[in-house]
């Protein structure tokens, strides 16, 4: 390893361990996490619990489950559970939308006035 490489090492480790002023531009990213996080999250669990559920379904009626289960006749109720994941499933991306453009019109103000700071510093500088 060469001297500018080991330097450049030395300096990245060493900024892991220093402490650094709370900019604007964090704040922003801090905000914009806030918005987008809550409709991420639940994105993600709806989806994968339609999925579980469509799964569900669909074992009933590819497997001896419903034996297991003391079900005689699988289909119907197999195919049943299994559009309802499917249901689920397919409306976790509209109901994300939902959620994101509900906070985004709460939080918008907010993060349109520090990306204006933001703009403003940036053009003063430039100047």
């Amino acid at each position: 390893m060469n001297q500018n490489d080991q330097e450049f090492l030395v300096q990245k480790i060493r900024t892991q361990y220093t402490e650094r002023e709370h900019s604007r531009l964090d704040a922003l990213r801090e905000l914009d996490a806030k918005v987008k996080r809550p409709a991420n999250v639940f994105a993600c669990i709806f989806g994968s619990l339609g999925a579980i559920v469509m799964g569900s379904g669909m074992s009933l009626v590819m497997t001896d489950l419903g034996a297991i289960l003391g079900l005689t006749h699988t289909m119907l109720p197999g195919v049943v559970i299994g559009v309802a994941g499917m249901l689920m499933t397919i409306a976790a991306y509209p109901l994300y939308k939902g959620i994101l453009g509900r906070r985004k019109k709460k939080y918008a103000p907010e993060i349109l006035k520090l990306s204006e700071q933001l703009m403003n510093d940036r053009q003063r500088k430039g100047e």
